[in-house]
């Protein structure tokens, strides 16, 4: 069996763990339930990729994105390391298929969503599995009154309960204030958890709100003044345009992302930044998460953020190598209002919420008891013109319903083209023997994707295909549908876009159990949050960070760096400057002194102000030497 470090090596090349890091795994190798608090970036999935590897079986992930799912998995094969995911957009077919390899074969990670954990065929299969470590990703997720609540977590408990199995659980989170810590342990049923923290303190983060009118023009100042990589952060997928635009043509290399883009255009903008190709990404919230670049300088807020829980993720993506970085806000009034206007329409009463149900039921045409966890295309604009519905509002409407665990509503999401051959390798043989047209494809296909194409579905790229067997691609994809017609394989194609998925079977709208008093509860929830964001954004004096950590239940002194204490310390400086100065030249009106005797005479405190004032003053002949290296007032 290998040590923890010994994996870490071998596997993600890294020498020693960071802080906490070696703590997190040890507990979770003794078998006690646990929980991490490390901010964004501090190294939380290595916490329960580890301890999987030292020990037999398999590691259950629950995660809320698909797209963090993905990212995870891509880089656990990429370490030669075998992992998989399950979520929406799979059909009953690929997803028995997996379960499949889980109890049978050799996978070590299982990435999940947790609507899936309640599912008969998942706990059946669950069953029959070696699970050593339940890990829950984005654990604040489970906090009904936290900013991201998302009601299936709520399941994972009983989940756990139901299996015949023991092993430990470990919840992990960036952002969690000390009631969400405490919803967490209460509502994951944690035995007796050690729980590590890591401060919220970050010591090279220099936070700064600057309040203007002019937000391009104070952008502009900040990109050039600020070398290195950034990333701007707006409200909206048409600003990422126009700025990213506008900084060109300024001379500041930028590129755009947001979820809205294709899924090769994302890749190909995030790879050109990640590269260093382009200086500056301006995006929605839709990019940063999974992405590990370390040497992003500053974060700029072009829009200001609605809660500390984003707000503080997004700025820790600066400086990750402990290099100085900047996390600034750009503000004016106008943006909380905008806030404020925000809260009041992403809440809809239930009379509004159940008419955009039954909307939904019609559009996707289902009836009473059907489409459980189906998951289905949508595009809110055709949706919104077939029901006369307004596009503002309804995007607020189908967000509240995911919120309260009826659908969930998965934006800018692609499913690659996938494959599997549904018979064995004999019966493979006899097919193209008997079927000699379609022989040149299956070699191809087998050539390039191997014999897994047999245990379980593979992702598949038509164009290399097409271009390995010199074909057209339209033909190529008209084979593939003619062997599938003949239950050779089974082929499904790219889908790409906004998808929604049934979390609970269609409901009669009237039976919707909408708990008002919650909706109520969670709506002066945010209000609170803009408040303690306007609290941040509005302070003229103390210390920035410290109304960060205060809301996160960090008691801390200033941190000496952020605006407001490097304007307190210019303010201060400037004061003890002049007590220094009428002093210095007070003494040397008696006598020329020395400059160490002038210090041991004075005794300042601050010692390299005083220095510093003295070599000033003598630069503006305010102080002149004489020729045994004495003060004395300038002529």
């Amino acid at each position: 069996m290998e040590s923890p470090v010994e994996i870490l090596r071998k596997y993600w090349g890294y020498q020693n763990f960071r802080p906490l890091q070696e703590d997190i795994i040890h507990s979770v190798l003794k078998g006690q339930d646990t929980m991490a608090l490390l901010p964004t970036g501090g190294g939380k999935s290595l916490c329960y990729q580890v301890p999987a590897m030292v020990n037999e079986g398999l590691c259950l992930v629950v995660s809320p994105l698909i797209s963090l799912m993905e990212d995870q998995v891509a880089q656990l094969i990429q370490q030669k390391i075998s992992a998989l995911s399950i979520h929406s957009g799979q059909s009953r077919r690929e997803i028995d298929i997996l379960l499949d390899n889980c109890i049978y074969g050799k996978v070590k990670f299982l990435y999940v969503s947790p609507e899936r954990l309640k599912t008969d065929l998942f706990l059946a299969r669950a069953q029959k599995m070696n699970i050593n470590l339940l890990a829950v990703d984005e654990a604040h997720c489970i906090a009904k009154w936290g900013y991201d609540f998302r009601p299936p977590y709520l399941e994972i408990a009983a989940f756990k309960k139901s299996l015949d199995q023991s092993f430990p659980t470990l919840a992990l989170t960036a952002t969690a204030t000390t009631s969400v810590v405490q919803e967490i342990v209460e509502n994951l049923e944690l035995d007796d958890p050690r729980i590590f923290q890591k401060s919220f303190r970050r010591d090279n983060l220099v936070y700064v709100v600057r309040k203007t009118e002019d937000k391009q023009g104070k952008l502009k100042e900040i990109l050039t003044k600020t070398q290195g990589t950034a990333i701007v952060y707006t409200g909206t997928r048409k600003k990422t345009t126009e700025i990213a635009g506008w900084l060109n043509k300024q001379g500041i290399g930028s590129g755009y992302y947001h979820g809205g883009l294709s899924y090769r255009l994302r890749g190909e903008k995030q790879k050109e930044w990640m590269t260093d190709k382009t200086r500056v990404m301006v995006a929605t919230n839709a990019f940063g998460m999974g992405i590990n670049k370390s040497d992003v300088r500053a974060i700029v807020h072009f829009d200001t953020p609605a809660e500390p829980e984003s707000y503080y993720q997004e700025a820790g993506r600066a400086g990750r190598d402990g290099e100085r970085s900047f996390a600034v806000v750009l503000y004016d009034q106008a943006d909380m209002e905008d806030h404020h206007y925000k809260v009041e329409v992403s809440h809809p009463d239930p009379e509004k919420l159940r008419k955009y149900y039954q909307a939904l039921a019609n559009y996707f045409q289902l009836a009473v008891g059907s489409g459980y966890m189906e998951t289905y295309p949508i595009d809110i604009g055709d949706f919104c013109n077939q029901f006369e519905l307004p596009v503002s509002e309804a995007y607020h409407v189908l967000k509240q319903l995911d919120r309260l665990g009826f659908i969930q509503l998965n934006e800018g999401f692609l499913q690659p083209s996938r494959l599997h051959i549904r018979v064995d390798k004999k019966a493979l043989y006899e097919f193209q023997i008997a079927n000699a047209v379609f022989d040149p494809l299956i070699k191809t296909v087998l050539r390039l994707y191997g014999g897994e194409l047999f245990t379980g579905f593979l992702k598949i790229n038509e164009e290399e295909i097409a271009r390995f067997g010199n074909m057209e691609k339209k033909a190529l994809i008209q084979q593939l549908r003619a062997i599938e017609q003949q239950n050779i394989l089974i082929y499904q194609a790219q889908i790409e876009g906004p998808n929604l998925t049934w979390v609970l079977p269609r409901m009669d709208p009237k039976e919707l159990e909408i708990d008002e008093k919650w909706l109520q509860m969670r709506k002066e929830s945010e209000i609170h949050r803009l408040k303690i964001m306007t609290e941040y954004l509005e302070k003229e004096e103390g210390c920035r960070e410290i109304v960060l950590l205060k809301y996160f239940g960090e008691e801390a002194e200033p941190c000496g760096h952020c605006d407001l204490c490097i304007e307190r310390k210019k303010h201060i400086n400037e004061d003890l400057s002049q007590a220094y100065k009428d002093q210095i030249l007070m003494h040397i009106a008696e006598k020329p002194m020395a400059v160490e005797v002038l210090m041991d005479l004075l005794q300042p405190e601050e010692k390299e102000i005083f220095l510093s004032l003295v070599r000033e003053m003598v630069d503006k002949g305010i102080l002149e030497y004489d020729k045994a290296w004495r003060l004395h007032k300038g002529r």
